[in-house]
């Protein structure tokens, strides 16, 4: 007996599979290619089992600052509910959105899953309030950018592998960190052009041109996973109600659609089914706005990609301008809320004074740190002390202060 199992109703109406016979599920031409790779800093033999996008996308999940991103603010802190997203969940979320994106472009979907884990690597704890603590204690020493951080990260800053410090990363992964935001103009990115040129001396990232499409889907997908999740969390914190997003772009379809469905409004439920909505929604608008930026460009390769005018994946004008209203409106109401300014006020000066106290006594640090430190300039001193700082967990932030310090904010 054969059994068909027909596609739900939505997900058709998303687009999911169309076009795609079984056999297109492979890469197309113009997806990055392992076989095709330009390669790592220090040669390794071939893996027997996996491509080297596979790769790099493990030796990311082993990594230990992925493992620190279970205990990093994405906007609540980790105290405040085991049901809010963090750095780690967050960026879960990320690589699922931008598999099924690669998927329906026929990218390659491990090279999108691996930069996607990996875009969040440099945050340092209490989410961009401490980035913006660490950015100003660092103004007189190059400043810190998360995106350089997590650059910082895959080639310099982890320690696992015996010959070479980092991960090795393949190329084409260097590049679609290092252009997470987009070709690096002159003027822009300069964080991130500091630390691409410390491996540059091995090979050029081309940080003027575009990165490869699995590149710019996993950035996509960072807008699509947070911009959701957010109102997700919002709603769950009491921040914002249902009833405020009726008129909210991206959000009052899947609002009016949730209520057309009779979901109550204290279900659960409700929430889920807003959000997943939203979800589908995006991807349905990026995945069929790129496919015909795909056929209008005709590329023959990954390369072709890099070289064109403007981004191959991308959201059409509309849903563009859509979504930078829904970001509008989560900066209003729930990332300027009173109660998070208030909480993330205080856990920026926690990352201020650790960063002070770092610079000013030796014996603050631990021991390895402390004899990294040992006849550093200033400059370099500081970029070792943000480098400890900006790897900290939230937690381990928090009880380092208590540490140090007499008195320690409660952040709540």
């Amino acid at each position: 007996m054969v059994i068909h199992l027909r596609r739900p109703a939505d997900e058709k109406a998303a687009g999911y599979g169309e076009g795609l016979a079984p056999g297109e599920r492979r890469p197309a031409g113009y997806a990055a290619s392992g076989i095709a790779s330009r390669g790592r800093e220090r040669a390794e033999p071939d893996c027997p089992t996996r491509s080297p996008f596979q790769r790099d996308r493990d030796r990311v999940l082993h990594a230990s600052s992925f493992r620190r991103l279970t205990y990093k603010t994405q906007v609540f802190l980790y105290h405040e509910g085991d049901h809010y997203r963090t750095r780690l969940t967050h960026s879960l979320e990320v690589a699922q959105i931008a598999r099924t994106v690669s998927r329906q472009l026929r990218l390659d979907e491990d090279l999108a899953e691996a930069l996607a884990l990996a875009h969040d690597l440099g945050h340092p704890p209490f989410g961009h309030a401490g980035e913006q603590a660490l950015d100003r204690a660092m103004a007189e020493h190059g400043g810190f950018d998360h995106n350089a951080q997590s650059l910082r990260i895959v080639t310099r800053l982890e320690h696992k592998y015996q010959g070479f410090d980092g991960l090795n990363l393949a190329w084409e992964t260097l590049e679609g960190l290092a252009k997470h935001n987009g070709p690096l103009a002159a003027g822009r990115g300069d964080a991130v052009r500091k630390v691409a040129a410390g491996v540059e001396g091995w090979r050029s990232l081309e940080l003027g041109r575009w990165a490869a499409g699995e590149a710019q889907a996993a950035a996509l997908a960072d807008d699509i996973a947070y911009a959701t999740h957010d109102i997700d969390d919002g709603l769950r914190a009491g921040l914002i109600a249902v009833e405020d997003l009726a008129a909210v772009p991206l959000v009052g379809p899947a609002v009016e659609a949730a209520r057309q469905k009779g979901i109550a409004a204290g279900d659960g439920r409700r929430v889920y089914e807003i959000t997943r909505r939203m979800i589908t929604a995006m991807i349905r608008d990026c995945v069929t706005e790129s496919r015909a930026r795909l056929a209008a460009l005709a590329p023959a390769t990954a390369d072709d990609i890099r070289a064109a005018a403007g981004p191959v994946v991308a959201f059409p004008a509309d849903a563009a301008a859509d979504l930078a209203a829904l970001k509008a409106f989560l900066f209003a109401r729930v990332y300027r809320h009173p109660r998070v300014d208030r909480i993330m006020a205080d856990a920026g000066s926690i990352v201020a004074d650790l960063f002070r106290r770092y610079m000013a006594d030796d014996a603050a640090l631990p021991e390895t740190w402390r004899r990294s430190a040992v006849g550093l300039d200033p400059r370099r001193r500081a970029r070792l002390v943000a480098d400890f700082v900006s790897g900290q967990t939230d937690r381990f932030a928090i009880a380092e202060h208590r540490r140090l310090f007499d008195a320690t904010p409660e952040l709540r």
